[in-house]
């Protein structure tokens, strides 16, 4: 199975998420309880029927690869290709019914992501990238925007409540840096800073499940992801999370968070 390609893997990831489409979209804007999880973040029976419908899509076509997903946790980390999923990136999102939720999915070869999806079913788009294969929306290829530096640049600033509570100096910084900032959440501002609508984002306390299955997509449209120091995005990243259109507007962010 190592055989496979990125573009296969990002093919088969189109397929097992569209398969799983309609799961969230049964209980979107309906009634359906809410639960607590151990670290007080809210949880549905939609996040976990979507997960279940994906691992077993993925098991049943892919046996010999590992999976991480959110609520169900890990199996076969040690694997070659490992699938990383997030069933509803953005529950807060989908219990309010505003439709800025997503559904995540990163491929790993060797602990790499090189295949990744975010699908937004809700507003009926899916963006994917893979390695050396660029990125696009429905089949419509998609570019970050270049030539803008971070003076003139619009900012997303992803979970501001946790940068305000513990990095208090790093986030008024944030907020004096750009032409433009926006207080956001979850995966959609990686989507449209893949589509070249927005110039950067920057994120906070993001679990392995939150930000690979993003990478693909923003490298593949040209743009730069990395932790806050610079370093590749791997399982054992710390969460925090920087993105940018290109190189010399990263490298400008970089030193912004760093002060």
């Amino acid at each position: 199975m190592s055989a496979l390609s990125a573009a296969d893997l990002l093919q088969a990831a189109r397929d097992v998420s569209a398969a799983a489409l309609d799961k969230p979209l049964r209980y979107f804007r309906s009634g359906f309880a809410v639960e607590q999880k151990a670290d007080e973040s809210p949880v549905t029976i939609a996040d976990r029927e979507t997960e279940a419908a994906l691992r077993a899509a993925i098991a049943a076509r892919f046996p010999d690869h590992g999976i991480l997903g959110e609520e169900y946790g890990s199996q076969g980390l040690e694997r070659d290709i490992v699938w990383v999923i997030d069933p509803i990136d953005g529950t807060k999102s989908f219990i309010s019914g505003s439709p800025l939720f997503g559904m995540l999915i990163a491929v790993l070869r060797a602990g790499e992501p090189v295949a990744g999806i975010i699908r937004m079913p809700a507003l009926g788009e899916c963006y994917g990238g893979a390695a050396g294969g660029g990125s696009d929306r429905d089949g419509t290829p998609i570019a970050c925007r270049k030539g803008v530096p971070l003076k003139k640049a619009f900012l997303c600033i992803n979970e501001a409540n946790g940068l305000m509570a513990d990095h208090p100096a790093v986030f008024q910084r944030l907020m004096q840096t750009g032409a433009y900032q926006r207080l956001t959440y979850d995966c959609y501002p990686y989507a449209q800073l893949a589509s070249g609508q927005i110039d950067a984002v920057v994120d906070y306390n993001l679990q392995p499940y939150d930000y690979l299955p993003v990478v693909p997509v923003v490298e593949g449209a040209g743009g730069v992801i990395t932790d806050w120091q610079g370093e590749a995005l791997t399982l054992r990243s710390d969460g925090r999370v920087a993105a940018s259109a290109s190189a010399e507007l990263h490298k400008e962010l970089l030193e912004t968070l760093a002060g």
